[in-house]
């Protein structure tokens, strides 16, 4: 069994920042591709950035230049640096995992419960 667990969220002010992380728990042997997802009141839920397992990222349009992900494969753990926060930033954000290698056993498309973050202005 795997866990992905996150922390980090909060309320901060506008212009504010805060740094998620996202522990991915269980006897682990590898990691693909992780990413924070977020999904807003009355929203869909989108793409903020995502990380291979040898640390290419890719933002989506509301990250860029803004946040940062990172990992740290000896941790099993992401991370999103988010700078210069906005009232529309306000959502809940999900860790994702698309593959999670235990032994010889594959668990994909893997979600934390969330972590939410409010932007107030």
């Amino acid at each position: 069994q795997v866990q992905l667990v996150e922390s980090g969220g909060g309320l901060v002010q506008a212009g504010g920042s805060l740094r998620l992380s996202c522990v991915v728990s269980g006897s682990i042997n590898s990691i693909d591709t992780m990413g924070w997802y977020r999904q807003g009141p009355g929203k869909e839920r989108e793409l903020v950035a995502t990380i291979t397992d040898d640390d290419t990222a890719t933002y989506g349009d509301s990250a860029k230049g803004r946040f940062t992900i990172s990992r740290d494969n000896a941790l099993n753990t992401i991370y999103l640096q988010m700078r210069y926060l906005k009232p529309e930033d306000t959502a809940t954000y999900f860790c994702h995992a698309d593959r999670i290698l235990v032994g010889r056993l594959g668990y994909f498309d893997n979600w934390g419960r969330g972590t939410q973050v409010t932007v107030s202005s």
